[in-house]
Formats: C-alpha cells, sequence, structure tokens
C-alpha cells in the first residue's frame, strides 16, 4: 500500500517560487500530497495549493504578479512597525482565494510557522483564517508588521524552523520531502533600489540564521530537494518561470527514488530523461 507523502516547504522570499515546480512534477507522477508544512515563502505556496489542490491557480498567481504588486510604492510606510503595512504578495493571494478561508477547510491538511516576537518560540497554525496564518509566516521584521493571532504577535517562521520537516512529519506523514531553497549571502548593495536592498538584506540576514538551523530540521526529512536557486535573488518574482522550472527539474532527477520509498508506481520516462539520470544520479 502506497505511503502518505508530506512535503515541508522552506522559505527563501522569491526562490521559494521553485516550491511550485515541485509540487506541479509530484501531480503529473500521480503522487498525492497528503501533508504540508510550510515556512514564509513555503508557507505562502503551500496554503494557497493546500486550499484547493488546484496548481494552474497557484502557478497563475505568480506567473501574473506585477512589479507594482510586489514593491507597491503606495504602502510605503515610515513607522515603527514596517517599511510595508503587509506583505503585498499575500494580499494580492487574499484577493484570489478571499480573505474567509479557514486552514481547518483546506482540502490537503496544511500548517504554517510564524516566530513569537515575544519569547521566541515557535507557533504552528494549524486553525483559523488561512491568508491570516500565511502573512505571520512571512513577516519578515521591519520590512512587514509582525501579525497578531489570539493574542500573540507573530512574525517570520524562518526564525525558529525554516524547513519543517518534523512538523508535517508529526502531521501523519510517513514519507517526508523537504525543498531547501537557502542559499549564501548574496552583495545586496548591487541592488540600485534602497528598498529592495533593505529588503535583500534582512532577508539574506535570515537566510543566514536558517541555514545553520535547517542543518538539523532536514534530519527529520526521507527526501531532501534543493533546486538549483542559487543564482537568483530572494526579490525575483520577475524570475518566476525559471524558478518553477528549477523545482520541476530537481523533482524529476528524483523522481523514481520518491516512487521506490513511498510505494507509487514510477511514470514512464523519456530516453531523455533516463540519460540525465544515468548521469546526474541521485544521491
Amino acid at each position: 500500500m502506497p505511503k502518505k507523502i508530506g512535503l515541508a516547504l522552506g522559505g527563501g522570499g522569491a526562490k521559494g517560487l521553485a516550491h511550485i515546480g515541485v509540487i506541479k512534477e509530484l501531480e503529473r507522477a500521480n503522487i498525492p500530497i497528503s501533508y504540508i508544512a510550510g515556512t514564509s515563502m513555503g508557507a505562502l505556496v503551500g496554503g494557497v495549493y493546500a486550499a484547493n489542490g488546484d496548481t494552474r491557480q497557484l502557478e497563475d498567481i505568480f506567473l501574473n504578479l506585477q512589479k507594482k504588486d510586489i514593491f507597491p510604492v503606495s504602502k510605503i510606510i515610515r513607522k515603527r512597525d514596517g517599511v510595508f503595512r503587509n506583505h503585498a504578495i499575500v494580499d494580492h493571494v487574499a484577493e484570489t482565494l478571499g480573505t474567509d478561508h479557514l486552514i481547518e477547510k483546506c482540502k490537503i491538511p496544511f500548517r504554517a510557522v510564524a516566530t513569537d516576537v515575544r519569547t521566541g518560540d515557535e507557533v504552528v497554525l494549524n486553525s483559523g483564517n488561512l491568508v491570516q496564518a500565511v502573512n505571520a509566516s512571512v513577516a519578515l521584521p521591519i520590512a512587514f508588521k509582525p501579525i497578531e493571532i489570539a493574542g500573540k504577535i507573530l512574525m517570520d517562521g524562518g526564525f525558529v524552523n525554516p524547513v519543517p520537516a518534523d512538523i508535517v512529519r508529526d502531521m501523519g506523514a510517513d514519507i517526508v520531502i523537504a525543498v531547501d531553497v537557502s542559499s549564501r549571502w548574496n552583495n545586496v548593495y548591487e541592488d540600485p533600489h534602497p528598498i529592495h536592498s533593505l529588503y535583500s538584506m534582512l532577508a539574506n540576514a535570515l537566510s543566514v540564521i536558517e541555514y545553520q538551523i535547517a542543518k538539523h530540521v532536514l534530519e527529520k526529512a526521507d527526501i531532501v530537494l534543493r533546486p538549483n536557486v542559487l543564482s537568483f535573488g530572494w526579490t525575483h518574482f520577475h524570475e518566476a518561470p525559471a524558478l518553477i522550472r528549477a523545482g520541476e527539474s530537481v523533482t524529476r532527477l528524483w523522481i523514481s527514488e520518491i516512487c521506490r520509498r513511498s510505494g507509487y508506481p514510477e511514470p514512464k520516462k523519456t530516453p531523455l530523461e533516463k540519460f540525465m539520470e544515468f548521469i546526474l544520479p541521485v544521491s
């Protein structure tokens, strides 16, 4: 009998769009996803897909993003609660999904990870408003204001659990596939736009923390997918097609191993896919 597969989707700004490619490739191979847990961008992508299991809608949201949707000048403020009032992409997602969707009504069981601002503790959001939960998980300090849920002030979950493999395991997954898009520090001073640079500096500072924490959390995963996204920055949402393809590519390389471990039949491969598997074996 096939085993239940859970996805642990990590943070990484725009690089997290590779998660879409992973999901699409698993769907093409007829491998169902039973559980999803996500942090930051992983919570955003995972939450949208978990809501209704619609990869077309998920992909369209990000392929149709305009620059103004990501860094809207009208939302820039100069207050203590951040440079932006809310995460603009979450607002965009809310327009698509609606603002009243509940986590417990998701088609696929879903959890979002956030950090308690007051205590530094991990907070796993498993019920209540889906958009609010995602908004809390992506709330990078200073750049975006924290979100209050159930009396707790919450910010980006990358500070406590950047790739929540342990959480999706606790949800009931037999096979945990973790998708890690963390990368090295980038020279954000090359960005000529000061607002983007501030966001990039904060995001890359978080990536250093995430990298160190993730090394331990990823031990909870059965399979770790690392899409080739090192050349992309946290703000490169305009590179959505290439980032999605990166997720597809790494999943295709691992699909035989995923099928072997989970008990699902392996899809037929083209001659090119067989050749690529031969010269680039997974380890």
